[in-house]
């Protein structure tokens, strides 16, 4: 079982790699100081494998399935929880395989490269919600979910608003002190997971008046009473992953359900969705690689004018120049990621990253659909799918603009320091 295979890494592992002793880590001195990106360790490469292969047997062969029924398979997501993707990086004190960043975005990319709406599904879970409830959760809060989390149900990230999207600090749900408790008021817009999740953590402002400041991280769970779950919106693509309105009528949360400090919720999502960020970007590059792979056998088998479409050298430019982005895209990713794991700042890299993997899938998959043909144009093939499901990455956890602005501002305060 996978979840065996991640515990033997987690002893062997060199988990999350400082600055100063990644020179002297697995990732290979022979080599000198540093080593190529995308070089990975035996665990890494162990887990990149395995992850592979539980995606092909057990995923790929239900995607167009539910792909076509907007909904997760319950064995997809049994299978996701039973082999210890739900809680990669998570402590094992708590049911988690406690990896590290780069594992976890190997996770995705793997899983993109079959269903790129199983990979959100784990990414959003395990970058956001897990990560939050690790890093700021009390004691308490952490036994009391974190092993939930792992092992039972799914979590919520819930910041946007019907009136709050790129501007997400103009959130309109209100949270009242009432004795030891919290009365929430407002509708969260765009949650993913919340067909499924058992536990939301939700972003409202308790403290109006102080505008940003006043924002708090509270956790509800799904069957508190005045909490109800909208309907799912159909969408363009990743179709299985559901994503639903959330509605606060006089909600009443403990206050001991704070996540973190009080007023600090807006820290908290700025921070945590830069981590994010280099998820999607790991979604992408898989997509972009699983589109290609699904492309290439074709152009090696189909034939034209008593030549194999591969064989012209005006296809060979193109499916080069789509393989180079891939990787460009993927060295952007791989080095955000180790950039996090090593304490440094990598705000302008995640963005990057983002950025320009979902450019990349998006070309990718107009080209593979192109180089099919008019099968490409059909369900009968994958690319439509990946087609689909790539445009969301230049929308969600910060459109491309907003990480454009976000890569500007950074090398302006460069140039000025």
């Amino acid at each position: 079982m996978l979840q065996n295979v991640l515990r033997q890494v987690v002893r062997r592992s060199v988990g999350s790699i400082g600055a100063r002793s990644f020179a002297n880590s697995s990732f290979g001195t022979a080599r000198g100081a540093t080593s190529p990106l995308t070089y990975l360790s035996e665990d890494e490469l162990m887990m990149k494998e395995t992850v592979a292969k539980l995606a092909q047997e057990q995923i790929l062969p239900l995607v167009k399935k539910m792909d076509e029924q907007h909904q997760f398979d319950p064995s997809v997501i049994r299978a996701l929880f039973d082999n210890g993707l739900m809680g990669v990086e998570v402590s094992d004190e708590y049911g988690g395989s406690a990896c590290n960043f780069m594992t976890m975005m190997l996770v995705v990319e793997e899983l993109s490269k079959v269903c790129p709406a199983t990979a959100a599904f784990v990414d959003i879970h395990n970058t956001l919600v897990n990560s939050l409830m690790t890093k700021l959760g009390t004691p308490e809060q952490k036994a009391k979910y974190l092993p939930k989390l792992c092992q039972e149900y799914s979590g919520s990230f819930a910041l946007s608003e019907p009136s709050a999207g790129s501007d997400a600090f103009s959130l309109k749900t209100t949270a009242k002190k009432d004795g030891n408790h919290y009365v929430l008021n407002g509708t969260k817009m765009w949650i993913s997971n919340s067909d499924v999740s058992g536990v939301f953590l939700i972003m409202a402002n308790a403290n109006p008046s102080a505008g940003y400041r006043g924002i708090t991280t509270f956790i509800v769970e799904r069957e508190y009473e005045g909490f109800t779950v909208g309907k799912k919106e159909s969408k363009l693509g990743i179709c299985a992953s559901g994503t639903c309105t959330l509605h606060l009528d006089n909600v009443r949360v403990p206050e001991e359900n704070i996540l973190g400090e009080y007023g600090k919720g807006y820290q908290y999502a700025a921070g945590f969705l830069n981590e994010g960020r280099i998820g999607i970007g790991a979604q992408m590059i898989g997509l972009a690689q699983g589109c290609l792979d699904a492309t290439i056998p074709y152009l090696l088998e189909r034939k034209q004018f008593g030549a194999d479409l591969y064989s012209f050298q005006g296809m060979q430019h193109q499916i080069a120049t789509i393989a180079t982005e891939i990787e460009a895209a993927r060295l952007l990713t791989y080095n955000a990621a180790r950039l996090q794991e090593a304490g440094v700042p990598f705000l302008k890299q995640a963005a990057m990253a983002k950025y320009y993997a979902s450019e990349v899938a998006q070309r990718t998959t107009v080209k593979c659909i192109d180089w099919m043909g008019g099968v490409g144009f059909t369900k009968d093939f994958p690319q439509e799918k990946f087609y689909r499901d790539c445009k969301i990455g230049a929308i969600y956890e910060g459109t491309t603009n907003m990480q454009l602005s976000t890569i500007a501002k950074v090398m302006k305060k460069e140039y000025q320091s």
